[in-house]
């Protein structure tokens, strides 16, 4: 119970909050032309990357731009956060710990619905902070934004456990909210949470419904808890929607009155020590997340592209292989074998090369077949003695010999190709260049990867197809 004349808890004044926020560095060249201080340059150097990672989405396929559509817009925001200096701080925490009524005790206003039964916030969504009381210097547009999310623990949460994480990896600060000691779910989220690399401040809040005694005995387990995860210093206690109290008010004639009040929110300590993680690290911190987001999605790219165009790259080879295998074995003419099967090889690696969007010459084809040919020696001369043998059976035979060398022959002339098309694959996933490895030993390890007996007897099966279709037959057999 509080009478009418208690002193209530006093809340910083803008200009007291904005005091602190002096001394940072200026995001601008010196006036004397002078070389950038340290975090000008971090901030001009992620600012390059992330457009550098942009300029990587112009050299997509149709199909890649629509599968990374998403990862384009959230770059595309992530370059004007960097330039306008939009520092977000992204709020966690389960269903029920206050996080709502912390941002409206923040901002100072209410801005967020605070549902009585928990749960009401679905989305991520953005509120500004006006009153925070910082800048970054140098950019006029700069300021401090307050980024809501759904529970942690929210039923069909899975969506939204991704949705979080790429919250977090965007935001610069990230601030966790619990009003007890930590459950195996909170544990796990904000551990989880760490491996992004972000500033975190844990907040206990609901603060005013704990003895003093209670109080300090969750500061020593949630120290000991987070020790190694979250520094001492960042974890702060607030009362963001104190539970009422009643006052007792006196009337002139000496009357009195009952009448409950909510005291006003307690978030002083988090201001100040968000200020002092803005302050202390700032521009740097901006930069620093900036770049490691646009490293993060230059690799989701580079993954994406190979694994589409890895995807094609075999089903086109496979598709030449079968193709070869079955024209040399059911061709009757020895000549054509030779010069046949060395032409669904040529078209083979310009079809490779169209997937992964590399001219070639007539001039570098001939060099690469040539370099795959030396590499893999025995296994050409063993399809080109195949073909020499099935040659001389089919003169011999006036092309009837077919029938007898079409399994040896396809098999031993489509696992050929399929050497050569794996190797020219690896050609050009490392931009038509062998990398660090020369063209035997990266041929040398994909015979080595490679099942031949597998292979063989798939293009036997291919070829069998071949030899018992009949289109004379009603039954086509």
């Amino acid at each position: 119970m509080s009478s009418e004349s208690n002193d209530q808890p006093e809340t910083p004044s803008a200009d007291a909050a904005a005091d602190m926020a002096t001394g940072a560095d200026v995001v601008t060249e010196q006036p004397s032309g002078g070389p950038l201080q340290a975090d000008d340059r971090r901030y001009l150097d992620a600012l390059q990357s992330v457009r550098h990672t942009l300029d990587r989405f112009n050299g997509c396929s149709d199909k890649e731009k629509e599968l990374l559509r998403g990862d384009l817009n959230q770059l595309q925001s992530m370059e004007a956060k960097l330039t306008s200096g939009r520092v977000e701080i992204v709020v966690f925490g389960e269903i029920s710990t206050g996080k709502s009524a912390l941002i409206n005790a923040l901002v100072g206003k209410a801005v967020t619905q605070v549902d009585i039964q928990g749960g009401w916030t679905k989305e991520v969504w953005h509120v500004a902070w006006e009153g925070a009381g910082y800048r970054i210097p140098g950019l006029a547009d700069s300021e401090v934004v307050l980024i809501d999310t759904p529970g942690i623990n929210e039923v069909g949460g899975a969506d939204r456990g991704e949705m979080a994480q790429d919250t977090a990896r965007q935001a610069d600060v990230i601030l966790f909210v619990i009003d007890s000691d930590l459950n195996e779910t909170e544990y796990s989220a904000l551990v989880a949470l760490a491996s992004v690399n972000k500033p975190i401040i844990v907040v206990l809040n609901k603060i005013d419904l704990y003895t003093p005694k209670e109080r300090q005995r969750l500061d020593e387990i949630l120290e000991q808890r987070l020790e190694g995860i979250v520094a001492k210093e960042s974890i702060v206690e607030t009362s963001a929607q104190p539970k009422e109290v009643e006052y007792i008010i006196q009337g002139p004639d000496g009357s009195e009155r009952s009448e409950w009040r909510e005291p006003p929110p307690k978030v002083e300590d988090l201001k100040l020590r968000l200020l002092e993680v803005l302050e202390e690290d700032g521009l740097g911190l901006l930069a620093l997340n900036a770049a490691m987001y646009a490293a993060d999605k230059s690799d989701r790219v580079a993954s994406l592209k190979v694994k589409i165009r890895e995807h094609r790259a075999n089903q086109t080879i496979w598709s030449f292989v079968v193709v070869k295998a079955t024209a040399v074995s059911l061709n009757p003419i020895a000549i054509y074998d030779v010069l046949g099967g060395s032409a669904v090889d040529v078209a083979m690696l310009r079809a490779l090369a169209h997937i992964y969007g590399i001219e070639m010459t007539w001039s570098n084809m001939e060099k690469l077949i040539g370099s795959i040919l030396q590499a893999a020696g025995w296994t050409i001369s063993a399809e080109l003695g195949m073909n020499a043998l099935s040659a001389v059976v089919k003169t011999l035979t006036l092309g009837w010999g077919t029938v007898l060398t079409a399994l040896p022959q396809g098999a031993a002339a489509g696992y050929g190709s399929y050497i050569v098309g794996k190797a020219a694959k690896y050609y050009f996933e490392h931009g038509a260049s062998w990398g660090t490895e020369g063209p035997k030993t990266v041929v040398k390890r994909i015979l080595e990867e490679t099942d031949k007996k597998s292979v063989v007897q798939e293009l036997k099966a291919e070829i069998q197809k071949k030899l018992n279709l009949n289109r004379h037959s009603s039954t086509g057999t």
